[in-house]
């Protein structure tokens, strides 16, 4: 299940606004479901074009829709570590992000672990313009001998993004709907030279481009950056340009040395989705790859949830699929809380529910009623 299967993007929307709903289902259903005739429904469908043809068309979500919806399912690329979204990865020049960057993107294309963190298979496109296939070639097989992959895939050249780099990326992803991760190794080599470089606006719009992209294919970016040579008390302020790019990022990675000549680094880590950590790693100096040592954070761990223990050994202990009502639910289960309030945390644990249980979760509006669904 872990694989995506699609034909076409997801739509989505700028970076500091919320994703477009991704969603499962919704409280639409099909014209039979809800007991409309086909004509009932299309002119629905009508109504509803031209509304949203209007000038005026805002489109909003109430507060009873969201709690309605059940939404796709996230899970991280690597657990507590790297989550879906887009990610700005930055260190000073030489520092070791080319070769963090092929380390992460081996470990993701076989599905090996990284450090401890369980990490999910997935195809990698690794976009390594500061390199040609040699030293690729060197890298790789110091870094991880004869053991090869047919999942990663490398491009020393590209467009720019305002060249075309979308349709080539668009056109890969076609070729490669498994895709789990691209990579952006450097930022400076899609973007257009120009006088505005580093002002807020252009690094919040290129870096939003790029996250809008990843977004409508549900797969996460890391793009690759420098750091400025004066220091901040606050090491992501040391992330070169404007304030443009985390802005408009899900977060941000930078890999720093005290010294320059030193095998020792931290990994400092923050985003929307991931908890603040800072890592300590060791450089191999025969392969070059980067050996966990702490980290000054445990992986954060979700508090119990005994409904969701409840539901995979009770109700789904010997069945594989269960269908019924929130208060059938309730009856079963023992639950002392309103059916409306039991649907809900369903909708807010189906990740959690997938990820740790192999359940899958949906709910859908009938004419009897809500239905809910659970199914291994």
């Amino acid at each position: 299940m872990e694989n995506k299967k699609m034909t076409t993007p997801i739509v989505s929307v700028g970076a500091d606004t919320e994703q477009s709903p991704n969603v499962c289902n919704d409280s639409i259903t099909d014209f039979n479901e809800d007991g409309k005739s086909l004509d009932d429904y299309l002119e629905e469908m009508q109504k509803e074009f031209s509304k949203q043809m209007s000038p005026s068309y805002l489109k909003t979500v109430s507060m009873s829709e969201l709690y309605d919806t059940v939404f796709n399912v996230q899970t991280p690329l690597i657990d507590g570590l790297l989550q879906r979204g887009t990610y700005i990865f930055a260190g000073s020049p030489k520092v070791g992000k080319s070769f963090m960057m092929a380390q992460l993107a081996y470990h993701i294309s076989t599905g090996t672990p990284l450090w401890g963190y369980k990490v999910r298979k997935s195809t990698v496109l690794y976009f390594a313009l500061e390199d040609d296939y040699p030293r690729l070639q060197k890298r790789l097989f110091q870094m991880f001998g004869a053991e090869e992959t047919d999942n990663l895939y490398f491009a020393t050249q590209c467009k720019t993004l305002n060249e075309g780099l979308d349709e080539q990326i668009k056109g890969f992803m076609e070729e490669h709907s498994d895709t789990g991760l691209i990579i952006i190794d450097t930022l400076k080599r899609v973007r257009e030279a120009g006088g505005a470089d580093y002002s807020y606006a252009s690094d919040y719009d290129i870096v939003a481009r790029l996250k809008s992209l990843a977004d409508s294919y549900n797969v996460t970016m890391l793009i690759v950056h420098h750091t400025r040579k004066q220091k901040a008390e606050d090491i992501f302020d040391m992330i070169s340009g404007t304030n443009g790019l985390m802005g408009a990022a899900d977060g941000a990675f930078v890999l720093s040395k005290e010294k320059r000549t030193s095998n020792n680094a931290t990994l400092d880590v923050a985003g929307r989705d991931q908890q603040d950590m800072k890592i300590h790693l060791v450089r191999d100096a025969e392969k070059l790859i980067w050996n966990f040592e702490k980290s000054e954070t445990e992986l954060w761990k979700e508090p119990p949830e005994p409904l969701l223990e409840k539901i995979a050994t009770t109700l789904l202990s010997e069945s594989k699929v269960w269908e019924g009502t929130a208060s059938e639910l309730c009856d079963i289960l023992g639950e002392d809380v309103k059916p409306n309030v039991l649907s809900l945390r369903l909708s807010i644990n189906a990740n959690r529910l997938l990820k740790d249980y192999g359940i899958h979760y949906k709910a859908s509006r009938t004419h009897n009623g809500r239905k809910l669904s659970l199914m291994k």
